[in-house]
């Protein structure tokens, strides 16, 4: 197929200019001023919407194999293409756990057979994620984007130090999930006011911030590609930013929900509940400001899809985990960029340009490179509702938000994946 992309708003080389973009055989030939083409190509005009590289979210459950009631690669990666994603990578809690050459292939090729866009699996750091025993990680290595134990903090220093050092020698990221349990105390929520006036039992900070300290220390002595996922703390913040002064090779991601919610937002309802919880306004400042000075890399969404019964049992009794690749551009461009909290170019380098470079994927639009992008219309003005998600999961804090900024097209490799009615 060729396609000529016309009359667009063009993220390229870090700044937005007004171009023109010519794809043939899934690869971009041409970008520039009033391109011209022959019969055989499809001609789109975009009307001044804006053309993104492919986002990339690096911490997506997928939920496949295993656990397919809650959603499945296939509307999973439909919903990723809606969000404006064009590679997603699928964390390893799952059954079985790809720990293991075996178990792994069994969500290749589910991937294979069913993803709309790029998946990119990851391999455990633990067999079963238990945290008794290394995975297969030589036999893993080629097969996944990176490590993690993601749902679980690895609880054991002596483990953690081996497998840091075994990525470090097979150059693989160690994606960590940073947790303490013998402080979490049987908490759900935010160790905060809100648990306090409201009888609930609280998660406190250093559960995760003591775990990152110590992961710090690991990577000093193994030198292995270290990244934290959920930031959340201002704790976490301050000692990563430390850690990147002292030349070590560390990033770490922070979701959308904690950067426009806090515990003061709280409602009696599971679409509230995701772990880490929803801290406080003096650790929802410490992420935005270590967003604008780069400590804070990327934004992932940790798109975790339950059932509605799963989700329906308040804050206590919910599961964990909210659903976020259809709302994330939206949500983000209107609570940073429309307030003058970051510039929409800063946006795109924390959801493209920041997350590709760390973890090997290219989405970058420039000749004869691949055409994943996606294309938004900024000014559609609409509010959130779950009923219109393409992903089986449907709770989200942000459900009735009044948002701007729509997903008009998604595109892998020149094919359309998504497009707006």
């Amino acid at each position: 197929m060729n396609c000529l992309l016309k009359n667009a708003n063009i993220f390229q080389d870090s700044k937005i200019t007004k171009k023109d973009i010519l794809i043939s055989n899934g690869h971009i030939v041409s970008i520039g001023d009033s391109l011209v083409s022959d019969d055989n190509t499809d001609i789109i005009d975009l009307n001044n919407c804006f053309i993104f590289p492919g986002f990339i979210d690096v911490h997506v459950h997928l939920r496949e194999p295993g656990f397919s009631y809650k959603e499945t690669i296939k509307t999973g990666s439909l919903a990723g293409a809606h969000g404006g994603y064009t590679d997603i990578c699928s964390m390893p809690n799952l059954s079985p756990v790809p720990d293991s050459i075996e178990h792994v292939k069994k969500q290749l090729d589910i991937i294979d057979r069913d993803a709309v866009i790029n998946v990119h699996p990851y391999g455990s750091i633990t067999v079963g994620e238990m945290g008794k025993e290394l995975s297969d990680l030589d036999g893993l290595s080629e097969f996944v984007i990176a490590f993690s134990d993601d749902g679980k903090g690895v609880q054991s220093d002596d483990m953690m130090l081996s497998a840091m050092k075994k990525a470090k020698e097979l150059d693989k990221i160690i994606a960590a999930h940073c947790e303490l349990n013998e402080l979490l105390n049987g908490g759900y929520i935010h160790d905060g006011e809100y648990a306090k006036k409201h009888g609930h039992k609280g998660i406190c900070s250093e559960s995760e911030w003591g775990q990152i300290k110590r992961d710090i220390e690991l990577v000093r002595q193994s030198g292995c590609k270290y990244h934290v996922c959920h930031v959340s703390t201002k704790e976490s913040v301050e000692l990563i930013r430390q850690a990147k002064k002292e030349g070590l090779s560390i990033t770490c991601e922070t979701g959308p929900h904690y950067l426009v919610f806090t515990d003061s937002d709280l409602k009696e309802d599971g679409r509230f509940k995701m772990n880490p919880p929803l801290r406080s306004k003096e650790d929802q400042q410490a992420l935005i400001e270590g967003i604008k000075d780069g400590t804070i890399d990327m934004i992932a969404t940790d798109h975790a899809p339950h059932s509605a019964e799963e989700k329906s049992r308040g804050l206590e009794k919910s599961a964990m985990g909210i659903v976020g690749l259809e709302t994330a551009f939206p949500v983000l461009y209107t609570n940073l960029v429309r307030k003058n909290i970051i510039t929409l170019e800063k946006l795109i380098e924390l959801m493209s340009v920041n997350p590709g470079k760390r973890f090997g994927i290219d989405t970058s639009l420039d000749i004869n490179k691949p055409a994943d992008l996606t294309v938004w219309n900024l000014n559609d003005k609409y509010v959130i509702d779950p009923e219109a998600f393409l992903t089986m999961g449907r709770a989200t804090p942000f459900s009735g938000m009044e948002v701007y900024g729509q997903c008009m097209m998604t595109m892998v490799k020149g094919e359309i994946k998504w497009k707006q009615n």
